[in-house]
């Protein structure tokens, strides 16, 4: 296990989340939601972010881990003079049957187990980014943590601790259980241990319903679970909307600027975990993601965004914290992104696939059917006029615009899953002019985006570079994995890409230089052509390799270092967790190709 490999647990309840450090510290936290501003950021600044931690009092073994298939985390202390857990948490459960109670809170259950450990707390909550001072008061009834300026917003702790050994971090002797409950508001009822223990088994309990329902394969299933239970952390209770990952200003590379803001719902990003989540037999997320869509889209003259907050925010303006020093000194931190901006062709293409399962899988009401249908036929007319564009690209280049070959591809993929979408709602009108538009832009990515002297289908229309986003071809059904062409640009792809076990997103120069670190889920996606074109045994040795890349509890990042394999770039990334169920339900040999899911359970 390496330190400083971003080795934290994510906890949370669908309206915010938390990560834990694997010795118990929680270093970040926003609320009352995803995308409020921090009230523990550590992660991001050692001295000014705030934390909270425990301190033991001498030399203790320290384990985490997650109580079984759920989002509660369990770190353990044992040492010479006891042991205790903190079984840590933000309370989801049901309150009848469609309501659900999570609130902005969250709760350290103290589990004493043996003896008379000893440990200090160090609650040191910093408003607002830490932009401004935090006041701590100690209340009767729990501690008030506020800010002196801004919008003087407020935090309340309550605990069973006494607040005087919490704010002066005394010695604690825990001889039985205790609890510390986090929250943004004032809370109106008494809290206590019962209510602590009570919330606790209840959530967990939420979480083993959850994680059962989720198809079992024969191979790989826990790996699949927990990636599924943080793809479900990553969606908003409130909207349906799904974050790319939790945190902000993690970097791709220590010390340099790629950094950036990504709790946000970008729709690719989203459509493609929530296809996976349909393949799990997750459909409730589907629908909220569906309905997501259909509230921001309501517009009919909206160009669609790339990407929107999670309450469907359009603008999302960038800017930097300079009192902050960044993750490991890498400097500026963000908030807000100004990618939102940018035109993306290839979002029209996912968006509409996951419509076209929708309506394959599911009942759909007359009126939503209507919504989703007219949403349909503008994302088409959106197509017509601009495939063939120049555009920014899956990976955001934020310099020149370019022909890139994966956003054709996915304009042909919006207009081939419409025409489908037309026939299974029988409005023929539609059919003969969008399979004549697919059809004319098929030909065209085929005339102009293979390259003769390297075999291979390539990046943009104007050069012969590799990128390893047009390994999709064959998952979103432009190319059968049988297809030569296909086969030896999957090669191709590998030779030039490949470094260390892992993959580049590319190698061409952006606007910020050459990337220095490997994009996760471009691995996965190798090792998904590989094994679709029958090099299976070597698609399942990388497979296998990459798992132990994840940290101590299976949790990926957006990437990871060629050299040293640290985890590296902002935490859990959505993108990497759908990858890693993906791939394994190929190297599974479950069929799942974007246009045929088949949902199948193996036992």
């Amino acid at each position: 296990m390496q330190l400083n490999n971003l080795n934290y647990g994510i906890i949370g309840n669908c309206k915010s989340a938390a990560l834990v450090s694997m010795d118990g510290s929680i270093d970040w936290m926003c609320l009352p939601e995803f995308d409020s501003s921090s009230i523990f950021a550590k992660i991001l600044d050692d001295k000014q972010g705030g934390h909270f931690s425990i301190i033991p009092d001498s030399k203790y073994s320290i384990k985490q881990f997650y109580a079984f298939r759920s989002n509660i985390l369990i770190t353990r202390f044992e040492g010479a003079d006891g042991c205790f857990e903190i079984h840590d948490f933000m309370p989801r459960y049901h309150i009848n049957e469609k309501d659900y109670y999570c609130p902005p809170d969250l709760i350290r259950y103290f589990k004493h187990i043996s003896g008379e450990p000893k440990f200090s707390i160090d609650y040191t909550p910093k408003l607002e980014y830490a932009r401004y001072s935090t006041k701590i008061v100690d209340n009767k009834d729990y501690i008030k943590a506020s800010t002196t300026k801004g919008t003087y917003d407020s935090l309340y702790l309550y605990t069973d601790f006494k607040h005087k050994d919490i704010l002066n971090k005394k010695t604690i002797t825990l001889t039985k259980d205790k609890y510390c409950l986090v929250s943004y508001h004032q809370k109106l009822l008494t809290q206590s241990i019962e209510r602590s223990y009570l919330k606790l088994q209840r959530t967990k309990v939420y979480w083993l319903n959850w994680a059962e329902r989720t198809t079992k394969l024969k191979d790989y299933n826990e790996q699949i679970t927990r990636s599924a239970l943080v793809l479900k952390l990553l969606s908003s209770q409130k909207t349906g909307a799904m974050l790319a990952a939790l945190t902000t200003s993690l970097p791709e590379t220590i010390g340099e600027v790629r950094n950036w803001d990504y709790r946000f719902c970008w729709i690719r990003d989203a459509s493609m975990a929530v296809r996976i989540l349909i393949a799990l037999g997750h459909f409730n997320v589907a629908r909220r993601y569906l309905n997501f869509i259909t509230e921001i889209m309501e517009d009919k003259a909206d160009s669609m965004q790339i990407m929107y907050g999670i309450d469907g925010e359009r603008k999302l303006t960038e800017i930097e914290l300079d009192h902050l020093s960044g993750y490991h000194g890498s400097k500026p931190v963000r908030i807000g992104n100004a990618a939102y901006k940018q035109k993306q062709n290839d979002i029209y293409g996912i968006l509409i696939d996951v419509i076209y399962q929708n309506f394959k899988l599911f009942d759909t009401s007359l009126a939503q059917s209507e919504e989703l249908w007219t949403i349909v036929r503008n994302v088409v007319k959106i197509v017509k006029r601009n495939w063939t564009k120049p555009d920014k690209g899956i990976w955001e280049i934020r310099g020149e615009s370019k022909h890139f070959t994966f956003s054709k591809v996915l304009c042909w993929v919006a207009v081939d899953r419409a025409a489908k979408i037309a026939k299974l709602l029988q409005q023929h009108d539609y059919i003969k002019e969008w399979v004549a538009l697919a059809n004319k832009i098929k030909a065209d990515i085929l005339e102009k985006a293979w390259c003769e002297s390297r075999q291979a289908f390539t990046q943009s229309y104007d050069n012969c570079e590799m990128d390893a986003a047009v390994l999709l071809m064959e998952t979103y059904g432009f190319l059968k994995a049988s297809d030569k062409r296909y086969k030896s640009t999957v090669l191709a792809i590998q030779s030039e890409l490949e470094h260390n076990g892992l993959m580049f997103r590319y190698k061409n120069k952006d606007d910020f230089g050459t990337p220095k670190s490997s994009f996760t889920i471009c691995t996965f996606w190798l090792i998904n052509s590989l094994y679709k074109i029958g090099h299976k045994e070597e698609a399942k040795k990388k497979f296998n390799q990459l798992l132990k890349y994840s940290n101590h509890l299976g949790l990926f990042s957006e990437d990871i270092d060629f050299e040293s394999k640290r985890l590296l770039g902002n935490f859990p990334q959505a993108y990497s967790h759908l990858a890693l169920i993906e791939t394994a339900m190929t190297i599974s040999d479950i069929e799942m190709t974007s246009d045929d899911i088949i949902l199948e359970t193996i036992h």
